[in-house]
């Protein structure tokens, strides 16, 4: 029998709290509910969970802070942000922060008890990845480690969606990739302010290349993005 999902819950709105943790009650995850960043992130650090539902505007501690520390403490765990539907440019900054996903209130329990399943699966389909190396030019990509280093020994640490992204592109060497392409497969999904997120990320990751002469992030304007890798790297 599978164990149950820990999730933990910030939420300063009582009563939506209290809604949002009885449904997941019942579809049967085990809940801590949290009035306040703070005391969420303590529970954080006592506790070990699954994914972390976080609200954006909290006392003691606001989301953005709190998934930022998460991030710190753990690169897996799914960070889902719920956000008020006049807060757009929260998502922008909660995915730079570290978020997964965002849900806008008001939301349907069927939407959001969705988004959790796809999100725990995920991360059950990536703990059951054994160690996966790729080779890209004079560097060395270890998607399981979350690092990519080079024969001088210098190593560069990465965020999990850094690595999903990196191993989305290995997987397509030399393809000229569409943004909703990589979208749906490295977020789930195509959206405006993934996108944003997205261009980020690979900004950061033509960062890590640069000692790199044979691999180059190349954007196709209007279209995506080629990851041009020499015979030997792909």
């Amino acid at each position: 029998m599978e164990k149950k999902a820990h999730i933990l819950l910030a939420e300063d709105d009582l009563n939506l709290g209290f809604v949002v943790k009885d449904n997941l009650s019942e579809a049967g995850y085990e809940t801590v509910h949290c009035l306040d960043g703070e005391t969420a992130w303590r529970q954080f650090q006592k506790k070990s969970f699954d994914l972390v539902l976080l609200d954006v505007m909290m006392p003691a501690k606001d989301g953005f802070t709190l998934a930022q520390q998460i991030r710190q403490r753990n690169e897996m765990i799914p960070v889902l942000f719920l956000t008020a539907k006049s807060m757009e440019e929260d998502r922008v900054t909660g995915f730079l922060n570290g978020a997964d996903d965002y849900i806008t209130k008001p939301f349907s329990m069927q939407e959001l008890l969705l988004r959790i399943e796809v999100f725990l699966r995920r991360t059950r389909a990536l703990n059951a990845d054994k160690n996966i190396l790729y080779q890209i030019g004079n560097q060395e990509f270890s998607f399981s480690n979350l690092t990519l280093g080079n024969a001088k020994g210098q190593v560069h640490p990465l965020t999990q969606k850094e690595a999903d992204l990196l191993k989305f592109l290995c997987e397509h060497p030399n393809k000229t990739l569409k943004r909703e392409e990589i979208l749906l497969h490295v977020w789930g999904k195509d959206d405006y302010f993934l996108g944003r997120s997205m261009d980020v990320f690979i900004a950061k990751l033509r960062k890590y290349f640069r000692s790199n002469p044979k691999v180059s992030l190349e954007t196709i304007h209007g279209v995506g993005f080629k990851f041009n890798l020499p015979p030997e790297g792909r």
